[in-house]
C-alpha cells in the first residue's frame, strides 16, 4: 500500500528544485513552464503551467495524486482542482524559515525527511557564512530592491532578510512583511527621500532597465544614481521562495555589496 503521493505536479518552481534536491524526482509528473532548476527538469519533465494560470486538461490526464501550489495568487487554481477531486497542498512562503518550513514538508510527503533535514542545515550553514562575513565591513550600505517597475513594488520578506543577511539594510524592510504585493507599492519621492546607496532590480519576467530607472524623475541625487550602484538579480535567482535564494540570491547580494564596500574604499583612498 502506497501512503505518500507517488504522482506530485508542482505548479511552482521551488518544489520542482525542493524534490530533486531530495532525490525524489521520479515522483514528479509535471512542472511549471517557469522552471529553471535544474535544468534537466525541462528536460525530463512535461509542463502544464504558467504561474496564475494552468492547463487543467494537462494535470487531470497526469492522474496527480498530490499538486502543489503557492501563494494566493494560484488559489483560484487550487480551488479548481480541489473542486475536481484532486488533493491540493498550497504554500505560501513569505520569509526564510517558511522556506525551510517548505522543505521540510516536502521531506515529510515524501518519506525524505533526513535529506531534508541535511538540506535545510546546509543552507543555514550558507547564511551564517554570510553573516559572519558581513561583520568585516564597515558600515551597511542602504538598499532598494525593486520587484516590479509599474507600479513599484519593494521586496519580499525573505529578500529584505537576505539583505540584512548580507551585510545591508533593506530601506523599505517596514513593508517588506505585507502579504500581498500590491501592499508594497511605493512611490519614487520616497524612494528618492531615503536615498539609497544601492539599487537591485528583480523585474519578474523582463529584463531590468538601469537607464530607465536612472531617468525616474528626482531620482539624480540619489546616492546609487550618483554612483552607478544599479544592479540586477534575475528573478529566478531571488525571487522564487526555495534553496536558490540562498545558494543564488544571497551569494549575489554578498557580491554587490562587497563591490559597493570596495568602491567606497577606493573613493576614500583618491580622495
Amino acid at each position: 500500500m502506497m501512503l505518500n503521493p507517488e504522482r506530485i505536479v508542482c505548479l511552482t518552481t521551488e518544489t520542482t528544485e525542493v524534490l530533486y534536491l531530495l532525490g525524489q524526482q521520479t515522483r514528479i509528473a509535471g512542472i511549471s513552464g517557469y522552471t529553471t532548476r535544474p535544468a534537466v527538469a525541462r528536460r525530463e519533465k512535461p509542463r502544464v503551467s504558467a504561474f496564475t494560470s494552468a492547463n487543467m486538461n494537462k494535470i487531470l490526464a497526469l492522474k496527480p495524486d498530490l499538486v502543489l501550489t503557492a501563494t494566493d495568487l494560484q488559489a483560484d487554481i487550487a480551488a479548481a482542482l480541489i473542486k475536481a477531486g484532486i488533493e491540493v497542498h498550497a504554500f505560501n512562503q513569505r520569509s526564510i524559515n517558511d522556506i525551510f518550513r517548505m522543505i521540510a514538508t516536502l521531506g515529510a510527503l515524501t518519506t525524505s525527511t533526513d535529506n531534508a533535514v541535511h538540506l535545510i542545515a546546509g543552507l543555514q550553514q550558507q547564511i551564517e557564512g554570510a553573516r559572519e562575513m558581513a561583520t568585516h565591513f564597515s558600515g551597511k550600505p542602504v538598499i532598494y530592491f525593486e520587484e516590479w517597475d509599474d507600479p513599484m513594488i519593494s521586496g519580499i520578506h525573505w529578500v529584505s532578510e537576505l539583505i540584512e543577511i548580507a551585510g545591508g539594510i533593506d530601506c523599505f524592510a517596514d513593508l517588506s512583511r505585507a502579504a500581498a504585493a500590491m501592499d508594497r507599492i511605493v512611490r519614487a519621492e520616497e524612494v528618492a527621500m531615503r536615498n539609497p546607496d544601492i539599487i537591485i532590480g528583480s523585474w519578474c519576467g523582463k529584463k531590468f532597465q538601469h537607464e530607465q530607472v536612472m531617468a525616474r524623475h528626482g531620482w539624480a541625487e540619489i546616492s546609487a544614481v550618483k554612483s552607478g550602484f544599479l544592479h540586477e538579480i534575475k528573478s529566478a535567482d531571488i525571487l522564487q521562495p526555495g534553496p536558490s535564494v540562498i545558494t543564488h540570491g544571497l551569494k549575489q547580494l554578498q557580491a554587490i555589496i562587497r563591490r559597493w564596500h570596495a568602491a567606497q574604499t577606493f573613493s576614500k583612498h583618491w580622495s
